[in-house]
């Protein structure tokens, strides 16, 4: 046999069915890797927080109790802090317990942002429990949670 330098366009028998047997274990496990639970939300809260004690309070959470159509969800999280030098909110985070990827969103403000407030839109999977945290400077955590109920679900990798 002449050496094309093409012989990757041919693969052996071996290399046909390894390539074929790794998609397909690939593929079996992907639904299982997309799936999140309360127990998920539960690690990734503690991945922020450092398994530090989150209080509740001091943040207020808006999320409607019902959407039509979980593609966007209108959200926004209102912190109650002075945002001066020695006291402000470092970071906001908001976690969703039925996401495929629990932590939905992360933004990192300082006492320059002036205010500790954000909107934005979110994806939701399901009908499910949102969890907004806010880490202040003192190193305090502090949370509020609302539930929405979804009519028609988003991020779900089974309807393509």
């Amino acid at each position: 046999m002449t050496d094309t330098g093409l012989d990757y366009l041919s693969p052996t028998r071996r290399q046909f069915v390894v390539t074929v047997t790794g998609l397909a274990a690939t593929m079996a496990a992907a639904p299982a890797l997309a799936q999140s639970s309360p127990a998920a939300m539960g690690a990734a809260i503690f991945k922020v927080t450092r398994g530090a004690t989150v209080k509740a309070g001091k943040v207020k959470l808006d999320v409607p109790p019902l959407s039509e159509n979980g593609n966007a969800v209108a959200m926004g999280v209102a912190v109650d802090s002075p945002m001066s030098t020695t006291d402000y909110v470092k970071a906001i985070h908001v976690f969703t317990e039925k996401n495929p990827q629990p932590n939905v969103i992360s933004i990192q403000l300082g006492p320059r942002a002036g205010v500790a407030s954000i909107q934005t839109r979110i994806r939701l999977a399901d009908t499910q429990t949102v969890v907004a945290i806010a880490e202040m400077s003192d190193g305090s955590f502090w949370q509020d949670s609302g539930d929405v109920v979804v009519t028609l679900g988003a991020c779900l990798e089974d309807n393509l």
